[in-house]
């Protein structure tokens, strides 16, 4: 199928998620997960001054979670090919609602950095919502299913950090706990992301299809060998650091660059998340329908590298909170329109048997981004200016979108073409 053709088709055709309402109960699950995270944020400047250290051990705190990921997720991924995905999501939303519970009864470092690792060895929640996507979801419909994982971090973003404003007023144990009640909280979500998971989530790779993968499997698989999912995932890899790099520390340059408290922080974040939304809400489908996907990546990649440059030069030179608003209103709408099609694309160049491994890859270079991300970042907003920190992410955004310009077949496509050329031969 040709370009014209597929943004023909994605005219034509209803938009996908109407036709999986079986993915619902997912898409509640990681926005009540999401949620959880997403309400703590707020806080993270206030807890330099509360333990009296610096931006660059609160990002290691950030980064921590992620060291553990790292080993963890794709160990998750290759357990839901075995065993399916569904009792191993359950296990990791287990471990995340034990590691807010620690966040919650938190009063030292050493608690914040313990809770932080719990979550991070039962990281499994993002691979295996998207394995649960590749296993339900067709090629053709999946860069669009992708991008729904955007749609809940624009929601989370939109009702958390306010929500974890309003919770910083109540101190419910004192001084002593400073994030009992917003820990508790997030504690709650996750464990109604459990009962979502239990009671309405179905097993999509079911023992029937291990059973099946497996026969067709009799030698260990080596991705290392697809050429086209090396290039793919190493692509994904230069997005992936420059996006973590941003999201990670962005409410710590919001208190440190902005100089905005608590209560602050929490109001731009909600501000801008309301724009964020009405901005994804508003503009993708047509983006989406006039562009088709391929266009739509190289327009959601130049947008992130130009954005990116813009955040240095303005935090450095013009640091008005309304400039920094647009900003972030304008990189989401880049994210939206590039991260979701990047990880369909990875996912079509490996057979329906290896789904779990190569979204374990994904998750483990998101793993990676999220380690390096918020040390680097917190280390060039401590010691250098404001231009360093954005010419960082921009740079590595640059990379990302250059190799847009290699032209990857899918491997459906691939192996259409070989049966084609067997027939004619016959």
């Amino acid at each position: 199928m040709d370009q014209e053709s597929a943004n023909q088709s994605h005219k034509q055709a209803p938009p996908a998620k109407t036709k999986y309402p079986e993915l619902n109960p997912l898409w509640i699950g990681l926005l009540i997960d999401v949620l959880g995270f997403y309400i703590i944020l707020p806080y993270l400047p206030a807890l330099i001054k509360v333990f009296n250290t610096t931006p660059l051990v609160i990002g290691l705190l950030l980064a921590t979670n992620a060291m553990f990921s790292l080993f963890s997720a794709p160990i998750w991924g290759k357990l839901s090919d075995r065993y399916g995905r569904k009792p191993i999501l359950l296990i990791a939303e287990a471990g995340t609602f034990s590691a807010f519970l620690i966040l919650g009864f938190s009063n030292s470092l050493t608690m914040f950095f313990t809770a932080r690792i719990v979550d991070g060895i039962f990281g499994g929640n993002f691979p295996l919502t998207k394995a649960i996507i590749t296993d339900r979801v067709p090629p053709k419909d999946r860069g669009l299913q992708m991008t729904n994982v955007g749609v809940v971090m624009t929601i989370a973003g939109l009702v958390a950090p306010g929500l974890g404003g309003f919770l910083s007023i109540y101190l419910i144990f004192g001084p002593t706990y400073p994030m009992a009640l917003p820990g508790l909280v997030a504690a709650g979500f996750s464990f109604l992301t459990i009962i979502t998971t239990y009671f309405f989530i179905e097993e999509s790779w079911p023992k029937s299809k291990r059973e099946k993968a497996e026969k067709h499997i009799k030698i260990k698989i080596n991705l290392w060998k697809n050429k086209d999912a090396r290039y793919l995932l190493a692509q994904f890899a230069l997005h992936t650091f420059s996006f973590m790099m941003y999201v990670s520390t962005l409410a710590l340059f919001i208190g440190l660059i902005l100089g905005l408290d608590t209560i602050g922080v929490s109001l731009l974040l909600t501000v801008s998340g309301i724009s964020r939304a009405i901005v994804r809400f508003t503009l993708f489908n047509p983006t989406m329908r006039k562009l088709g996907e391929k266009k739509m990546k190289y327009l959601g990649l130049s947008i992130l590298v130009v954005t990116f440059f813009l955040i240095g030069i303005f935090g450095t030179f013009y640091s008005e909170i309304w400039v920094f608003i647009i900003l972030m209103v304008v990189a989401s709408y880049g994210v939206s329109c590039s991260r979701g099609i990047l990880i369909s694309e990875v996912t079509q160049t490996v057979t329906p048997k290896e789904m779990g491994k190569i979204n374990g890859y994904t998750t483990t270079l998101d793993s990676l981004a999220q380690i390096v991300g918020p040390l680097l970042g917190t280390f060039l907003l401590q010691d250098f200016e404001p231009l360093l920190y954005g010419s960082a992410m921009g740079l590595l955004a640059l990379g990302a979108f250059i190799m847009t310009f290699k032209n990857i077949v899918p491997l459906m496509q691939k192996e259409q073409f070989k049966k084609m050329q067997k027939t004619i031969q016959l």
